[in-house]
């Protein structure tokens, strides 16, 4: 799933090829990927891209203010072209679910793999008139994203901490992949529970929030779309890696499963050597 740093790396990449253009198209591939009915998607045409911005893991291109918000879920991705096919683009007829037109023949389709169809499209007048947008919590890259403001988080909740920092109502951004990355590099164990957490454990975990994400997306910035993807994935340090020796102690790297997802992460660094048994055996380290 595009988390924090690829979906600013798309916004970037977006906002400088689409800079100065005017939308002449929008197709539908599939009519589930529209979540909304007013303004209708023929509202974008004609309309020059003021702006593209990000809120969470949400894309936003701001077209003479009218917004096409887009999430791209877990399978979901967006695939540019600098000269796009002329050809419409047929209702059920490939993975593509929407695909944008701009009047210097370049444009992009938004398209998502696998049987769950979770990709999401809004035309809205406001960014907050999508309601995953509106609930979303801070996004821990701003500046008023202080310690003092992320203890405050972590004190007011008793669940796992990975949990919280996958809440996009609590945090904005960080998904299963980047919080898997950030308790590695804060030596947290998954299940640890947040408001537990000491002040030593609080600033670890917030040092690392921010250096991880950060970094990430220094990492993505300037590559294009087709890139990112790949780069992601090679600089998981555990997430994905189960099996492989961990970067920091060489201990091997584990795995919790569940029922549609999983967590990577090393026992050495992490759990004081203990293993955490998976749902299989549901006994969990706390």
């Amino acid at each position: 799933m595009p988390e924090l740093p690829e979906v600013q790396a798309l916004a970037d990449f977006l906002r400088q090829r689409t800079d100065g253009l005017v939308v002449t198209g929008v197709e539908l591939g599939s009519f589930h990927v529209l979540k909304t009915f007013t303004p209708p998607p023929e509202a974008l045409v004609g309309a020059p891209v003021d702006g593209v911005a990000r809120h969470g893991k949400f894309l936003d291109l701001d077209c003479g203010g009218t917004h096409l918000v887009v999430h791209l879920a877990r399978a979901g991705w967006l695939r540019w072209s600098d000269a796009m096919p002329s050809t419409v683009l047929r209702p059920g007829k490939s993975p593509i679910a929407l695909r944008v037109r701009f009047d210097d023949a370049s444009g992009f389709d938004l398209t998502e793999a696998g049987t769950q169809k979770r990709l999401a499209a809004y035309v809205v007048h406001r960014p907050e008139d999508v309601p995953g947008v509106a609930s979303l919590g801070p996004d821990p890259l701003a500046d008023g994203f202080t310690e003092e403001v992320f203890a405050g988080i972590v004190g007011a909740h008793r669940m796992q901490v990975k949990g919280l920092l996958r809440d996009q109502s609590v945090i904005a951004g960080v998904g299963n992949a980047y919080s898997d990355e950030i308790l590695h590099v804060a030596k947290l164990s998954p299940f640890a529970i947040a408001a537990s957490l000491d002040d030593a454990q609080v600033t670890r975990l917030y040092a690392a929030l921010r250096e991880t994400l950060a970094r990430a997306v220094a990492a993505a910035s300037g590559k294009p779309a087709k890139e990112l993807k790949d780069a992601k994935r090679a600089g998981m340090r555990v997430h994905g890696r189960t099996g492989e020796p961990c970067p920091e102690c060489g201990d091997v790297v584990r795995e919790v499963s569940f029922a549609d997802s999983s967590l990577q992460y090393c026992a050495t660094c992490q759990t004081g050597g203990k293993p955490l048994a998976d749902r299989r055996t549901s006994k969990f380290l706390k």
